[in-house]
């Protein structure tokens, strides 16, 4: 899944979730049974999960290009930077 698919995923499961529990609040409300409710929102959570947590193709529309191993070797690692220090004379008071 690329970063693009991740968010997708992302934004699809808090959609859903949120739906489920109104359409799961209502309908519980509506027919006074609060093991409807329930059962309404395990059921949208379920469906939510099997829409968002498989790689689907539809989530992978944007792979990434990784750089061929050869050509990595060409190029040196970037080394990392020693912090720079202030040779600031503190101010007097």
């Amino acid at each position: 899944m690329d970063w693009q698919g991740q968010k997708l995923a992302e934004q699809l499961m808090q959609i859903m979730l949120v739906a489920f529990a109104v359409v799961a609040f209502l309908t519980g409300y509506v027919m006074g049974s609060f093991r409807m409710m329930i059962l309404v929102y395990a059921g949208g959570v379920f469906l939510t999960t099997l829409i968002t947590v498989p790689n689907w193709p539809f989530f992978n529309r944007h792979p990434l290009k990784w750089l061929d191993p050869s050509l990595a070797e060409k190029y040196p690692k970037p080394q990392p930077q020693e912090p720079v220090v202030s040779k600031k004379k503190p101010a007097k008071k």
